[in-house]
């Protein structure tokens, strides 16, 4: 993932609403996510799967961000 899209990701995460991020099972956060990150920048498949394991990798960093 490259700085930018992690840049990006993170500014995703802040600039939702912390009950929208909490209210979604894993799953469907993840989906949410990936397609958000979508809306702002091409992804290929393999950088898909790279963002997608990172977001089942930090879920519990997302969520608790989402509750502070």
């Amino acid at each position: 993932m490259t700085p930018l899209t992690m840049h990006r990701f993170w500014s995703i995460i802040e600039d939702s609403q912390s009950s929208l991020l909490l209210n979604m099972d894993d799953h469907a956060l993840e989906r949410w996510l990936v397609r958000e990150l979508r809306t702002e920048q091409p992804l290929d498949h393999g950088e898909t799967h790279a963002i997608s394991e990172y977001i089942r990798t930090h879920l519990p960093l997302i969520r608790e961000i989402a509750m502070a």
